[in-house]
């Protein structure tokens, strides 16, 4: 309401891509940093050369970076939304849609927007081994993304038969605790230390 989440939103882009390209330099080339973007900072009309700006004084390829934005958002005015989300893809910027399902889109919109990646919210992974309304619409929503060639991400998955259900079912990411908890950097860089991590 006050609008500071402009400038912190800014602050956390270009912290983001200064750590990821760090991570790059020490531990894994290919790393991939996503971002969420809130609703006031996508409909900044300086959003793109920002972008465009952080990119280049961190040195961050714009390959190694994925914005997300809610489905909600995306919905609220989907011409200016395809616009910006045209002009940040032509970059060369990875675009994904977060809390899937929770909003209300629309198919005709979801295809034309250039995305690569959907990430289902937890709300629908929760009860997926013991309710059928919801292993239904994560199937159906991985069926939608496979359809469209994106690339499909379920959150919140917190035990082995979510992890199970999910990945028998054609999920190709998964996030949630089951892997690790919220950490900081110092926690994160330990994670890539891990050989067994990054053979995964």
């Amino acid at each position: 309401e006050s609008g500071l989440i402009v400038p912190i939103g800014k602050w956390v882009l270009r912290t983001a891509c200064m750590q990821a390209k760090k991570w790059q330099e020490q531990y894994v080339r290919d790393f991939c940093i996503a971002v969420n973007l809130s609703n006031r900072q996508f409909q900044q009309e300086d959003l793109v050369p920002h972008v465009e700006q952080t990119l280049r004084e961190t040195g961050l390829e714009p390959h190694s970076l994925e914005l997300e934005i809610t489905e909600s958002l995306g919905m609220k005015n989907p011409t200016a939304t395809l616009k910006t989300l045209q002009e940040l893809k032509s970059m060369g910027i990875r675009i994904a849609i977060d809390d899937f399902g929770t909003g209300y889109s629309s198919i005709y919109y979801l295809k034309k927007f250039p995305i690569d990646t959907i990430k289902i919210d937890r709300s629908f992974v929760d009860d997926i081994v013991t309710d059928p309304n919801d292993a239904t619409i994560v199937l159906a929503m991985i069926a939608l993304a496979h359809s469209l060639r994106l690339t499909v991400i379920a959150e919140g998955v917190e035990n082995r038969e979510q992890l199970d259900y999910l990945l028998r079912n054609g999920c190709q990411k998964i996030q949630g605790f089951i892997y690790s908890p919220p950490v900081n950097a110092h926690g994160f860089e330990q994670l890539l230390s891990d050989p067994t991590l990054l053979r995964n």
